[in-house]
């Protein structure tokens, strides 16, 4: 009796000993001892003719590490923010396998979905900025590594230019575009998700461009259909323009013209030309 009393102490001992599964939940917090240790120190860009790599501090305010099973459910998680004391650093405690590494380098408002792999979604709410990828499947070992990954813009940009003043009475720019994409597959880097993009800027003193940031949907080029509307104290339209606007992943597409003048709401579709003396720069007038 005392012996099988002594063997259900001992099992149940070793029961509890046992790790625990991990549930998935971020954290914003290095595992000690990590057997994958990763530095973010450059990121890749490539806005001009020649390519640059720059410190993540410099690009972003936001990194977000994950770590995914081969069947592309997440395992592990870490959210960092500038001025973490270990911004641009990670570990993680893997056991031996493989597994793909996903890290999201970007200047949003908050943390994307990063689940599934597939869907890395931000929202209106958040903002959409530029964003920067690196997706690889990684080996661990019995012995332990370190990374230093470069990261990759996957981000188009549209750069709204007016070239008339703002009316008194105008407040506010509102941007909604579809065409492109909130979301995208870690995996590939390109959208998929049809979106509806809306953002919001003051209007101040001196600032007549705004930055609007999409990923090409399923490819590294498409088109914005763009509704620019100026908006007054109380938000009723005081001009309303609609315009299309070629982009291309890692690109900037400057897109300038009289606003205002004529006022009303009017349509007006682009022809864009691309001009290949320009690697990361397209200009165009409406």
């Amino acid at each position: 009796m005392l012996k099988k009393l002594l063997f259900l102490l001992f099992a149940l001992v070793a029961l509890c000993s046992c790790e625990k599964p991990y549930v998935g939940e971020a954290d914003d917090i290095s595992e000690p001892n990590g057997n994958l240790r990763i530095s973010v120190y450059q990121l890749e860009q490539t806005p001009f003719s020649a390519v640059s790599r720059t410190p993540a501090s410099e690009v972003c305010t936001r990194l977000n590490f994950a770590v995914y099973q081969t069947d592309g459910s997440k395992l592990k998680q870490i959210n960092q923010q500038l001025g973490d004391a270990a911004f641009g650093t990670a570990s993680f405690l893997l056991e031996e396998g493989t597994y793909r590494l996903v890290i999201v380098a970007h200047s949003s408002n908050g943390n994307p979905t990063m689940t599934p792999i597939e869907k890395i979604q931000f929202t209106n709410a958040q903002g959409y900025s530029d964003t920067f990828l690196y997706s690889e499947v990684i080996t661990i070992s019995s012995e332990p590594q370190s990374l230093s990954p470069t990261l990759n813009r996957i981000t188009a940009l549209c750069r709204f230019s007016i070239t008339d003043d703002f009316p008194a009475e105008v407040k506010k720019m509102r941007f909604y575009y579809t065409g492109g994409s909130g979301a995208f597959d870690a995996t590939t880097g390109y959208g998929n998700v049809a979106s509806k993009q809306d953002v919001k800027f003051d209007v101040v003193s001196g600032k007549k461009s705004f930055d609007l940031y999409s990923y090409p949907y399923k490819n590294t080029e498409g088109t914005l259909h763009l509704t620019v509307t100026a908006l007054d104290a109380a938000e009723n339209t005081f001009v309303e323009r609609t315009f299309d606007v070629a982009i291309t992943r890692n690109k900037i597409s400057h897109f300038s013209g009289t606003f205002f003048n004529g006022g009303g709401s009017q349509s007006t579709d682009v022809s864009v030309d691309v001009n290949a003396a320009w690697a990361g720069e397209n200009y165009m007038t409406y």
